[in-house]
Parts: C-alpha cells; structure tokens; sequence
C-alpha cells in the first residue's frame, strides 16, 4: 500500500494542481489583505482611533434596517445577531475588528470555508480518477497484481493528504502574508462565540469568549472536516464520469448552486438534507443563523458524514466491479 500511495503521489505532484492551488493564494491573499488594509484606513478616517464610536455607528444602521421592507425578512435575522455580536463587545469593551494577521486569518477563512476552498480542493480531487481513464493509463495500472481496491484506497489516501495540505497552506499563507499588513500579533485576542437565534430573540446564555489561537484551531479542523467531505464527493464523481472536464464541471456546477441555495432556500426545509447546503461550519461558530430551521452544527456534521460514507460505498464497488479496460 505504501508503495501505492508513494506512486499516487508523485503522479500528482507531476500535474502540478498543488502548485496551482498555492500560486492562486499567493495572488489572492495579497489583494483581499490590501483590500482590507484600504477599508481600515477609510474608517479610522472617519471614526478616527474611536473603535467604540464605529461600533455603535454600525448597531444603528443595522437596528433601522430592521424596520424597512426592502429588507427580506431572512435577512433580519442575521443583523438581530450581528448587533447583539456588537452590543456583547461593547459592553466588554473589545474591539471586534482590532486589526491583526491573525484576526484577518479568521474571518478570511469564515468566508472562504463554504467555496472558495472547497473549490481549491475540488480542482485537485475530480480527476483523480477520471484522468486514469482519459489517459489510457488505468488499464497498465490494473494489469499490476494489486487488488482494484487497493488501487483506490492508494488514490483516496493520496487526495486526503493532499487535502490537509491545502487547508494547513491556506491558513500559514493566509497569516503570513495579512501580517506583512497588519502585524502578527493577536493570538490571544478574545473572540466571542455561542450567541444562537431563538425564534425573534438572541439567545446569549452559552456566549463565552475564547482566545483567536483556540478559534483557529476550531476554525482548521471545521474546514479540514468540509475539505475531507468534499473531496470524497470529487472523488466519487470521477469514478463514475469518464470525462475529466465533466467531473469538474459537476463538482463546480454543485458547490455554486450550494452557496446559491444557501441564502435563498429558507423555507425549503428538505433542502438542508443537502450536503452544499451543510458546508458553512464555521458560521455556526461566528453564531450565525443557520440557512435553515432546525440545523445546527451537530446536524450538518451527520449530513456531511452520511454523504461522504454513501460516496466511499458507491466509490468502491462502482470502480471494483466495473469494466474499466473497455
């Protein structure tokens, strides 16, 4: 198996896709960073050093808004929310947005988690199996006296190693190159986590704070967890579709209608049986309102399992029991 999984890995270091995928955060992460760096500048214009007074500033534009009927009735409850986030700093009197390499690391990859990354990793994980086929290389590859499944456990094995990759990447580029920014500091800036929505209310009974350091690691094993169910998924759909180009396209096709469905299909309640529909873990740390009533962070954790289970089943006797040579 080690030998497998050693020829599985130099084959995808030989497509380059890692490499790909670094250069895409090497050119990215810079320009969200400056971006970022911009939009501070402008508010410490108008606010000047008072963070309280920008805070309170936002509590106001967001609490009328509250009123207005241009504002979808699903959006509310993520501003009911976001000023009870904002009022439980000020009374504590931290700043929500301290600026820090660390700080922009994390809210960076809340809003990476649901697409951005899950397409990074489905860029590396659709073909895997697909371009065996399209190559013409499958066929000297069964004719070695190794059992088909052992072929395709050596091929899993080498996505999820390669998936762990592009999350630890992502998050030490991430840091690296904010804090060139912003400074490094700011691993133990607290960070408030458990306020959960409660009919028209907020619910801050299970509110505590935790240092950013404890959050990132919370933060990285939530997304390892998605990148892991997708690439499951990828590598499911690149067994069962001969084309390489189709087993991006469906991958791709999937993740965007997700993140779409995400934010229109709330009274669709079957929708949350949906694994696009389960990828935004980290919002339920941030205490985000879920997309859907009754889903919370146990739930979309069993949906993603049971869809990556299902997947590997389907995966394995698809490819042990199909004419492949043909």
């Amino acid at each position: 198996m080690l030998s497998l999984v050693q020829n599985e890995t130099i084959k995808m270091i030989k497509k380059k896709r890692f490499y790909v995928v670094v250069l895409v955060l090497l050119i990215l992460v810079p320009i969200f960073a400056y971006a970022q760096m911009k939009q501070a500048e402008d508010k410490r214009e108008t606010y000047g050093a008072d963070w309280r007074r920008e805070v309170q500033q936002a509590i106001t534009d967001n609490q009328n808004s509250l009123g207005s009927d241009r504002v979808p009735e699903e959006w509310k409850k993520y501003r009911q929310i976001y000023i009870q986030q904002m009022k439980y700093y000020l009374e504590h009197d931290v700043n929500p947005a301290q600026p820090g390499g660390v700080s922009f690391t994390r809210e960076f990859l809340d809003n990476a988690s649901t697409l951005f990354i899950p397409l990074l990793i489905m860029g590396i994980g659709s073909d895997i199996v697909s371009s065996e086929r399209t190559g013409g290389t499958v066929k000297m590859l069964l004719t070695r006296p190794v059992r088909r499944w052992k072929v395709l456990l050596s091929k899993l094995i080498t996505l999820l190693l390669f998936v762990s990759l592009i999350v630890v990447s992502s998050f030490i580029i991430c840091y690296l190159i904010s804090g060139l920014f912003f400074g490094y500091k700011g691993f133990n800036f607290p960070v408030f986590t458990g306020f959960q929505l409660q009919g028209a209310d907020v619910d801050m009974s299970a509110v505590h704070s935790v240092p950013q350091w404890k959050y990132l690691f919370m933060q990285a094993g939530l997304i390892w967890f998605v990148g892991i169910v997708v690439a499951i998924l990828a590598f499911m759909v690149s067994v069962l579709v001969r084309s390489t180009a189709a087993s991006i396209v469906i991958m791709m096709a999937a993740l965007i209608a997700g993140n779409i469905l995400s934010n229109m299909a709330s009274s669709w309640t079957s929708a949350k049986y949906l694994f696009m529909v389960n990828l935004g873990l980290t919002n339920y740390l941030a205490g985000t309102p879920a997309p859907i009533e009754g889903m919370n962070l146990g739930f979309s954790l069993v949906v993603l399992a049971a869809w990556a289970a299902v997947s590997l089943v389907v995966s394995f006797l698809v490819f042990t029991k199909q004419d492949i040579l043909n």
